[in-house]
């Protein structure tokens, strides 16, 4: 694991526990918010409000694939707590400064490697791989 104190290393791990929570529950409420949605739009009485309740839908879906994408972030980032690899950079294997890791709790690169992974890969999954 990297040189993190005990006070950085359960810092990080409360907030990320704290975001997974976060984001689990506004997946269930969101869920629920579908559900009432997808029935508005099969009960619509006219094509507007059908409309509406289609892309009410389709954005519902786009938030919850964004949630759902930072959690599978997080849990990526707790099983490397679990195993000790967490904290280091997974393509130099140097360190990931507590700094980036308070600003990207879920970083499994260091600001060098990563830059240069987004530039060889431009934007395609960058959120996935942080």
């Amino acid at each position: 694991m990297a040189d993190l104190t005990e006070q950085q290393y359960s810092q990080l791990r409360q907030w990320l526990d704290a975001r997974s929570q976060q984001l689990r529950e506004e997946l269930q409420r969101d869920l629920d918010e579908k559900n009432d949605h997808i029935e508005l739009a099969t009960e619509a009485p006219d094509p507007g409000d059908s409309s509406f309740a289609n892309m009410t839908v389709d954005l519902s879906n786009a938030e919850a694939m964004r949630d759902l994408n930072e959690l599978r972030l997080i849990s990526a980032a707790l099983a490397r707590m679990e195993d000790g690899s967490y904290g280091t950079c997974s393509n130099c294997g140097m360190d990931i400064p507590f700094g980036r890791l308070q600003a990207q709790p879920m970083a499994q690169r260091c600001a060098r490697c990563q830059e240069v992974w987004e530039k060889t890969h431009g934007n395609m999954g960058r959120n996935a791989t942080m």
